[in-house]
């Protein structure tokens, strides 16, 4: 893996966080003044704080059953919505990214409930202060961040949970982040290869999972067009959020990032309006993959969007899903 450079450490990263949020904004989108979701259900992943509980009760406000997946905060995170939003129709589901065990759970119990969604918000990410192992040996940070992501997303649609073939097309939502284009490259020789690694190398990492993340995305909006599924991909990200993803930094460190956070990052009802404006709006429902960075439209890095990197990322994250006894299901 390879860096370009803007993205390598906290402090850089903070520092061009800031500066990309309050830079001019060209051609930006606007949600509208009343956003409307009734009959639609929605599953978010990564709905226990955050830009995704933010998220959860913005929708059940607008009149979406809302699925929320997380790995705590069941049930009090789902009664908390329900008194934010009145909307009772809200269950919470277990689910551990880290744990390809507690996802095939999580899928079993949605297809016992016959659960189907029409649309997906793929949040979930993670940023540790050193490397740890998942239960099945690999990077904390790699498995969360992106192969949970991609082992889930091609079950829900394997298993019919998402919709590919109903009347109104279903709709994938992806938080991914500007800093996927930090990498020069993919480090194929590597990949999902256990290595050790620290707080200096936590954020450059980081940008390099969600390039993978957003590779992905790419590919499977392509698979879906050419399989003609009434389903698109949207991904976006959200800026610097005033969030707890940065919980593990080091205890010395935590008052002046709280402090720069509250500042200068946007609070998670503001940056969560990206994911509302693919959740809401059907006028864009025909164009295959989509990218917003805050409310405004971006091309993604080319490298995510090559058609060539996304099936070599298929493949390899498919070995890798199958070499540990985990197998997609057709």
């Amino acid at each position: 893996m390879t860096k370009k450079g803007k993205y390598n450490n906290p402090l850089q990263a903070t520092i061009n966080g800031i500066f990309d949020l309050y830079s001019k904004k060209t051609e930006t989108v606007q949600l509208p003044e009343q956003l409307d979701l009734k009959g639609k259900t929605v599953m978010i992943i990564g709905a226990s704080s955050g830009l995704g509980f933010a998220a959860a009760q913005k929708i059940a406000s607008a009149g979406a059953k809302l699925i929320m997946a997380m790995r705590s905060g069941i049930p009090e995170k789902g009664e908390k919505i329900k008194i934010l939003s009145g909307n009772h129709q809200i269950n919470t589901y277990h689910l551990d990214l880290l744990d390809f065990d507690s996802i095939n759970k999580f899928l079993e119990q949605l297809v016992k409930d016959s659960v189907n969604i029409d649309i997906l918000i793929s949040n979930a990410a993670m940023v540790p202060l050193k490397s740890r192992k998942s239960p099945q040996g690999l990077e904390e940070m790699f498995m969360v961040n992106y192969l949970s992501a991609f082992y889930l997303i091609n079950q829900l649609i394997n298993q019919n949970i998402i919709l590919t073939n109903g009347s109104v097309i279903s709709k994938i939502i992806i938080v991914s982040s500007e800093s996927h284009r930090n990498p020069e490259d993919y480090d194929w020789d590597k990949f999902g290869k256990y290595e050790a690694y620290g707080i200096k190398e936590t954020v450059s990492r980081y940008g390099y999972f969600k390039l993978l993340l957003t590779t992905f995305a790419n590919a499977l909006s392509y698979r879906l067009q050419q399989s003609n599924a009434h389903m698109v991909v949207r991904v976006l990200c959200p800026g610097p959020v005033n969030s707890n993803i940065a919980r593990e930094a080091p205890t010395l460190m935590q008052p002046l990032l709280k402090l720069v956070f509250s500042i200068f990052f946007r609070s998670p009802e503001k940056a969560c309006e990206p994911i509302l404006y693919f959740a809401t709006q059907e006028n864009n429902s025909k164009l295959p993959i989509e990218y917003l960075f805050l409310l405004q439209p971006k091309d993604m890095d080319e490298k995510a969007t090559r058609i060539a990197n996304g099936q070599k990322l298929w493949q390899v994250s498919e070995n890798l899903v199958n070499s540990l006894g985990y197998v997609l299901k057709p």
